[in-house]
């Protein structure tokens, strides 16, 4: 007789079928046959924490005296091998779950205790071991904080400073190199590259503080408020040992929440890192539509850079190239910003005393951060590093800028100033031969006066050089 695909598991609900070979039982099972929704299973990095937040709990619940030691130390070995993704496959519940994250929870609970029955003596409980003194209502929240701070910490923070210092390696190179500015994409006054670059460096140096500071809220852990914030059937030293073990674990900082109902009640500082995720996309897209912009044409465009050819950028225009990795970081950029309105419209979603949209928050963070990451290191190494400044161009039309009549004003007035600027521009004529010829000053102070490089540095009339 062939062997049975199924085998029966019970819960308080009675019996059901689950997959002979599946790790997990009859409460993970229901939620994958009630939630067909997207087939996207919760991310790896959320495994990961709740992978943490259990192995923890086993050892926090020995030392405190409440688990065996030698059931505790398999439920460790058993979350420690899910935390390390040895076993993926065994969490199919979907994102768009119950909002608790009571399947999620009960998913890794469930796992769990098989690995730790089959490693040990005596048989493992999903709820009465592997659950001990937790609340999914309070695990869900920490893993959910545990995991976005790891992210962030390990992902996306080296990813914004490897981008940052090509950055300021290449503004450093370009520093001396004098080209137009734009407001309002109009020709304005000089700046060099390294002036320009160095702006994108300076607002991802404020993105990085942002993070820093965000973080500072977002480590405080909801573990030990049990059900909604009161703690009941955990320790009270429960809470502040778990935040300890997880901190000793990770090698990054975590603290016991001071209110427990607020983390658990409440997603603000989840919203609030989503707002920081939101801001560092607006920056990486404000970045990447200035290369698209500056290596646009390259004859019909503006053609200042070229940025490096990846592949053919055309199924019928031959030798086409588009600025592909930029392009990539719009696209991403922007589906962070649509994770911020879901984010935002879940963290409000905390009716009294529970948020009920955890998974979805997780989800969205995580591939946000994700997302981020992998931009930044792909902006940093296949288009700035190797991006090359057509100088021919920028030189042409920065002598060809009737704008350089503005460090005329103090000495021949603003309305002398336009009508020279308006001619140039009438008779295509650079602005150095129209204001020798109007303004009344030699050539060697107009010389000065209009030298492009002393106008990058400010300052008034003859006294900026």
């Amino acid at each position: 007789m062939a062997r049975s695909r199924f085998r029966t598991e019970h819960d308080s609900m009675g019996a059901l079928e689950v997959p002979a070979d599946a790790l997990w039982g009859a409460q993970t099972q229901r939620a994958v046959d009630n939630f067909p929704v997207s087939g996207r299973p919760m991310p790896r990095g959320f495994i990961r924490a709740l992978g943490l937040v259990k192995a923890a709990a086993a050892g926090v619940n020995a030392d405190l005296g409440h688990l065996p030691k030698g059931v505790a130390r398999v439920i460790a070995a058993a979350a420690n091998a899910v935390s390390a993704g040895e076993h993926d496959a065994q969490f199919p519940v979907d994102v768009y779950q119950t909002g608790s994250g009571t399947s999620s929870n009960m998913n890794a609970n469930e796992v769990i205790a098989t690995l730790a029955t089959r490693a040990g003596k005596a048989a493992v409980h999903a709820n009465d071991h592997v659950n001990l003194g937790q609340s999914s209502n309070d695990v869900i929240p920490t893993a959910l904080r545990v995991a976005a701070q790891l992210a962030v910490v390990e992902e996306l923070l080296p990813a914004v400073a490897h981008l940052r210092a090509v950055i300021d390696r290449r503004a450093h190179d370009l520093r001396g190199v004098v080209k137009t500015g734009r407001t309002h994409l109009m020709d304005a006054m000089p700046l060099t590259f390294g002036q320009e670059f160095g702006a994108w460096s300076s607002q991802l140096a404020s993105a990085e503080a942002r993070f820093h500071d965000t973080l500072k809220r977002l480590r405080r852990l909801p573990i030990g408020g049990t059900a909604i914030g009161t703690g009941v059937n955990a320790d009270p030293r429960f809470g502040k040992a778990m935040a300890k073990a997880l901190s000793t674990a990770t090698g990054t900082r975590f603290d016991r929440a001071k209110d427990l109902f607020e983390g658990i009640a409440s997603q603000d500082d989840a919203v609030e890192l989503s707002g920081q995720l939101n801001a560092l996309a607006v920056a990486l897209m404000k970045i990447a539509n200035d290369l698209r912009w500056m290596n646009s044409g390259p004859l019909a465009g503006l053609g200042e850079i070229a940025l490096p050819s990846l592949q053919p950028g055309s199924s019928i225009m031959p030798g086409k190239v588009n600025p592909v990795i930029p392009e990539a970081t719009v696209m991403a950029c922007a589906q962070v910003m649509g994770h911020h309105v879901a984010i935002t419209v879940c963290g409000q979603s905390g009716n009294f005393q529970l948020n009920v949209t955890l998974p979805l928050v997780a989800a969205n963070l995580l591939d946000g951060i994700g997302l981020l990451a992998s931009v930044s290191r792909l902006l940093a190494d296949s288009a700035i590093a190797g991006l090359e400044v057509r100088e021919d161009v920028v030189t042409a039309a920065l002598d060809r800028n009737p704008i350089l009549v503005t460090a005329l004003n103090p000495i021949i007035g603003y309305e002398k100033a336009a009508a020279i600027a308006k001619r140039a521009y009438e008779d295509g004529r650079p602005v150095f031969d129209v204001a020798l010829e109007d303004s009344g000053l030699p050539a060697a102070r107009l010389r000065k006066l209009l030298d492009p490089a002393a106008l990058t540095r400010g300052g008034i009339g003859e006294g900026s050089g």
